[in-house]
């Protein structure tokens, strides 16, 4: 099979905000506790943090981490989270059905995210609470003033402010299985009321509303032209979520969930564009793709969940190779659509539904979907070319025509390389590449890093990695071959940089 790649060096989607390698933790089983936080673990820091867990995710790169929720916020009192620990309640969290210890708040968090060189994308509570909780809160994060929460902060021990600059108003408010879900109208309204307070206490901050839980809500479209109707004058981004599963064990559908991934996000752009010709408007509301990924075996877990313990294995998902394909593919959608999308995080960062699993007390080690989303991370960046695809095509289950070549294209001007991503879909036929780079005179071929197996249900536990990224050898004379479903990273660099 041959496949031919096109780009041209002026002809450019936009520039890649580097926040669309984001992640997120949310109080949700282990993902705090025996996750980031282990004060027992014989690697925990001062601060009880796990240190080969950040020494994992500093390997990633992440420049944001969405926090606290996540489906848990909606029930959350920001205030059992901070100052003295042996005077922090335990709490049902309704949400996962879980206990919540508050050992973990955004004091604690804050720093860990010093520590993991992330900044903090901060959610608020629009299901039990609202504006008077949320005003509070912004100005105990960020307060300069001599005034009762920036005081508080100071007297817990945190004289500067955190400065966190990016929030989120609620989460998924259009699920019922949110707590306090609400209408579009009465979400809207709520939403508004606190983005005003929430930006006269500090106007430098973004906020994000909440768009759709997922493309396949009824509600979806319309929810999106209410929310915007009501909001649109004072937030910055909406968001989008959606988890993708292959529970029919079909891999070419299931590797054609990119593609579904992109029109979602080209549906939600013209409905923003749609209020903002409705409003004539000058400003443009872009997008926070604030939750993604793979989850489906563990997706109704909690349901026969043991109540009410600490810290429960929930949605402990275990990634096989065909799962970091599609993860590869997610992100270079995510690339593509850098026009648009300037927030994304892969949901979430270790062991519930994420590339980093932990044992208590023992190793941690990275899944399969670690390496595609690292490598994107580090070298994603610059501004994405717009790509003219030669290649064959499959039929999805839907209809759609799926070109077995997935890819994306990067101009890093700034490292003098163009990095091409690319995923070959098939499962039976190796891929013969060739790659038309209109601009680029004097860049070569420098290097080749590969994602294959063989057997596409492989997992890397904490004794195996059998996935793990492979050096090609790189020959100039000869074609580029992508295997039979294989990821894989194409580096070309400007010899006058070198």
């Amino acid at each position: 099979m041959k496949a031919k790649i096109t780009v041209n060096k002026n002809n450019k989607v936009g520039q890649i905000d580097r926040r669309i390698y984001g992640s997120f933790i949310e109080h949700l089983g282990r993902a705090v506790y025996n996750g980031i936080y282990e004060p027992t673990h014989i690697t925990a820091d001062d601060m009880g943090f796990r240190g080969d867990v950040l020494e994992l995710i500093n390997q990633l790169n992440i420049p944001i981490v969405r926090y606290p929720g996540g489906n848990f916020v909606s029930g959350y009192n920001w205030e059992d989270g901070i100052g003295d620990k042996s005077k922090r309640p335990h709490k049902l969290d309704l949400a996962w059905l879980s206990i919540e210890t508050n050992e973990v708040g955004i004091d604690e968090f804050q720093e860990w995210a010093k520590r993991a060189n992330t900044d903090v994308m901060m959610a608020v509570n629009l299901g039990t609470r609202g504006p008077d909780e949320a005003r509070s809160l912004i100005e105990y994060c960020n307060g300069r003033t001599n005034t009762y929460y920036a005081n508080l902060r100071r007297k817990n021990g945190f004289d500067e402010p955190f400065g966190i600059k990016l929030w989120c108003l609620g989460n998924e408010m259009d699920g019922d299985w949110q707590i306090c879900h609400k209408t579009a109208e009465e979400y809207g309204r709520a939403a508004t009321e606190t983005a005003k307070v929430l930006k006269w206490i500090d106007p430098d901050i973004e906020l994000v509303a909440c768009g759709s839980s997922d493309p396949n809500m009824p509600t979806y479209g319309e929810w999106e032209r209410t929310v915007l109707d009501h909001t649109y004058d004072y937030i910055d981004y909406l968001s989008l979520h959606c988890y993708y599963g292959n529970k029919a064990n079909n891999t070419l559908d299931f590797l054609a969930r990119a593609e579904d991934m992109d029109r979602f996000i080209k549906n939600t752009a013209n409905i923003c564009d749609e209020i903002k010709a409705k409003k004539n408007s000058e400003k443009t509301v872009n997008l926070s793709f604030d939750e993604w990924n793979v989850w489906y075996r563990t997706k109704d877990e909690e349901k026969s969940m043991e109540r009410w313990q600490i810290a429960p294995h929930l949605l402990e998902e275990k990634y096989n190779f065909e799962d970091a394909l599609l993860v590869g593919c997610m992100l270079m959608t995510l690339q593509n659509n850098c026009d648009r999308v300037k927030i994304a995080c892969l949901a979430q960062l270790v062991n519930v539904i994420a590339p980093i699993m932990t044992e208590n007390g023992g190793k941690a080690w990275k899944q399969t979907i670690f390496y595609p989303y690292m490598y994107a991370s580090l070298y994603g960046n610059g501004a994405t070319l717009k790509v003219n695809i030669e290649s064959d095509a499959y039929k999805s289950g839907e209809g759609w025509d799926i070109p077995y070549l997935c890819t994306s294209v990067i101009d890093n001007k700034d490292r003098g390389e163009v990095v091409v991503f690319a995923v070959n879909r098939s499962l039976e036929e190796n891929m013969e590449l060739q790659l038309d780079l209109d601009g680029f005179d004097g860049y070569t071929f420098k290097e080749h890093i590969e994602l294959y197996c063989d057997d596409l249900n492989t997992v890397n536990s904490k004794d195996s990695e059998k996935i793990h990224p492979n050096n090609r050898y790189v020959n100039q004379a000869e074609p580029i071959i992508l295997q039979k479903h294989s990821w894989n990273m194409l580096i070309f660099c400007d010899k006058k940089e070198k």
